[in-house]
């Protein structure tokens, strides 16, 4: 995984900027819940430049129509080192937490950090085999 970045990222604006809108650095998702508080993350200000960790998913919501009935809409876009975002997924309706669960889910998955073992050992000694590993631990307990 690439190494994780502060970016200036122009987060967009969807629906109507007087209903209801976020964005969201989604961090983990709970796959017990299919409403928008499944997802865990740090909100960010929507229309307009914010700084973010990259790379990262980053889910932005946003209504339009009126008060009574409300059309919601939802996109999750990957965000890259580059600063740029590309959609991965949009729903929009009552469901659409639902809807982009599994693939805002996936995008984490792919995008995860390394694993505890690879974080606590660096990145350049994964290159080596684990013979060549246990041979110089045990040339190190020797001296």
């Amino acid at each position: 995984m690439e190494a994780v970045v502060t970016v200036a990222v122009d987060v967009p604006l969807i629906g109507d900027e007087r209903r209801k809108n976020w964005a969201k650095v989604v961090e983990h998702v709970d796959t017990d819940k299919a409403t928008g508080w499944a997802y865990h993350g740090e909100f960010v200000s929507t229309g307009g430049i914010q700084d973010v960790g990259a790379p990262c998913v980053l889910l932005v919501y946003g209504e339009r129509g009126s008060k009574a009935n409300p059309q919601m809409e939802a996109r999750a876009y990957l965000v890259s080192t580059d600063g740029s975002l590309s959609l991965r997924a949009s729903a929009s309706g009552r469901a659409w937490a639902r809807t982009l669960r599994d693939e805002i889910v996936e995008l984490l998955e792919a995008d995860a950090p390394l694993p505890l073992a690879a974080r606590e050992w660096g990145p350049e000694l994964m290159e080596y085999s684990d013979d060549a590993l246990r041979t110089e631990l045990k040339r190190r307990e020797a001296t």
